[in-house]
């Protein structure tokens, strides 16, 4: 699996030692195996892990440090290296989880989505949304603060075997329809991700310009 930041970090931290907690006889993650969880990110800022930016800390603390997951499970980044080295040393270390395969395949990716459609770090317009070797690319001017940055590329997003977009808020309900029903010639960062599976997961709010916001009632 691999996890986004952003106000995912709150709701999973909430959500996954809750159900954790559920008896045997509820949701599939009661009584999980977390010894056998493998965990990346799918983008980092490049920053020392105390710093409240940093993805992987902010897991830490509110998360990691409630379930069981074997330390050497979790993939992170060295925030002491430079951006660029950083970047490689990252997929090399994805790599040694995935051995024989030339293209790791996650699970499951757990994604966000900006108010400007972008995702993980890959931002519209940007030059690394045509990136097609690396699967790890250093970003050293993202358009959102702190600059530095690695991110997953579109081949390793869309290698994986299913993704997870949660998206809420108004502020998200314009960007979400242009994903979702759009024909742009130039689609968005986050229409590009198109894995075997992917699922959205929306709210009230943020479905609100959809033409056909589904048959189930929103929270």
């Amino acid at each position: 699996m691999a996890l986004s930041g952003g106000g995912l970090v709150r709701l999973l931290s909430e959500e996954l030692p809750a159900q954790a907690r559920l008896q045997a006889s509820g949701p599939a993650l009661a009584g999980a195996a977390w010894e056998h969880w493998l965990v990346g990110f799918c983008d980092e800022r490049l920053v020392p892990f105390e710093d409240p930016e940093s993805t992987c800390g902010l897991y830490r603390k509110q998360l990691l440090s409630k379930i069981s997951i074997p330390n050497n499970h979790v993939v992170a980044i060295n925030p002491t290296l430079p951006v660029e080295e950083a970047a490689k040393d990252y997929a090399v270390r994805l790599r040694e989880l995935f051995p024989g395969d030339n293209m790791p395949v996650f699970d499951l990716l757990i994604l966000g989505m900006g108010p400007d459609g972008h995702t993980c770090s890959l931002f519209p317009d940007h030059p690394l949304l045509k990136e097609q070797t690396q699967i790890i690319a250093p970003i050293s001017n993202s358009p959102k603060p702190p600059p530095r940055r690695i991110t997953m590329t579109l081949p390793l997003l869309n290698a994986a075997r299913s993704a997870v977009f949660v998206v809420t808020g108004d502020s998200k309900a314009t960007v979400l329809k242009e994903v979702l029903e759009g024909k742009s010639a130039n689609p968005l960062p986050a229409g590009l991700v198109q894995p075997a599976e992917v699922n959205w997961f929306v709210d009230q709010a943020s479905a609100s310009k959809l033409s056909s916001p589904g048959d189930q009632d929103l929270p």
